[in-house]
């Protein structure tokens, strides 16, 4: 099957017909070991998927046995919960730049390669998997899975806990108070908690939070100025029509222009 399905997962194409965006590509399969002249997946086509193991529990066997399997509870994402998605891959990005090794690390012998490793697409799938856990509230545990499936045990656990030291400030409450702001000592965490206020920003470009964003940037420029311009860019490209420009940008013009982000 697994050759039969790879254009599928790869392409997301069935012979001329290209697979809609909302088509998601769900598989399951018995460890290569316990399988019919199993083999483990290719790199390309692990790469692709979050690897989710299923555990026997037997008191769960018994209990569905004898008393009927329920249904199971599925959160239902709420509307608009892709905004997080931006906010967390600049989490992912700060992480990144501590430990860049990490980025890509493709793994040498094929049962590690057969399962969840390393990329900029698992990085990015894991990023999108901690968003769409933020918005239905799910546990720690939740949170874990779905990480450490996306980009392996080690790498996964090693962004979480990062993501545990740096205690980094939800953008949302950032922005409705922007002069409490306090920018983190570090510069891995202080590059991150920006990013992702710059990210709830580009996410809803509206004057009001365009104007509030660069209130926290011009509190950062005070002891940080090189890393608030470094995460300054979805803030410049996300001006909304029209909105005048606060004084704090002129803190970040020579930044900026030098970057190339500036007239």
């Amino acid at each position: 099957m697994q050759a039969a399905l790879l254009r599928v997962v790869l392409e997301r194409t069935v012979g001329d017909l290209e697979l809609p965006v909302g088509v998601a590509v769900v598989a399951a399969a018995n460890p290569p070991e316990q399988a019919a002249s199993g083999w483990e997946l290719s790199a390309p086509l692990a790469n692709r998927f979050c690897h989710l193991d299923w555990a026997i529990d037997g008191r769960t066997v018994a209990d569905g046995l004898s008393g009927g399997w329920p249904a199971p509870r599925v959160p239902v994402l709420p509307e608009g919960w892709e905004r997080w998605i931006p906010v967390a891959r600049s989490w992912v990005g700060g992480f990144i730049r501590v430990r860049p090794t990490l980025a890509v690390e493709v793994p040498e012998d094929a049962a590690t390669a057969g399962r969840a490793w390393p990329s900029p697409r698992s990085w990015d799938m894991a990023a999108t998997l901690l968003a769409g856990a933020r918005a239905v509230g799910s546990d720690d545990l939740v949170r874990s899975l779905l990480v450490r499936g996306a980009v392996g045990q080690g790498p996964g656990i090693e962004l979480l806990t990062w993501l545990v030291e740096a205690d980094l400030p939800d953008p949302e409450e950032v922005l409705a108070d922007p002069e409490s702001f306090v920018l983190p000592e570090r510069g891995d965490r202080a590059y991150a908690a920006l990013s992702s206020v710059a990210s709830a920003v580009a996410a809803n470009p509206t004057p009001e939070r365009w104007r509030q964003g660069w209130v926290v940037f011009g509190r950062a420029a005070d002891s940080a100025l090189d890393v608030a311009a470094a995460a300054a860019r979805p803030l410049v490209r996300c001006r909304p029509a029209g909105a005048p420009v606060p004084p704090e940008v002129h803190l970040f013009t020579d930044l900026l222009h030098d970057a190339g982000l500036l007239d």
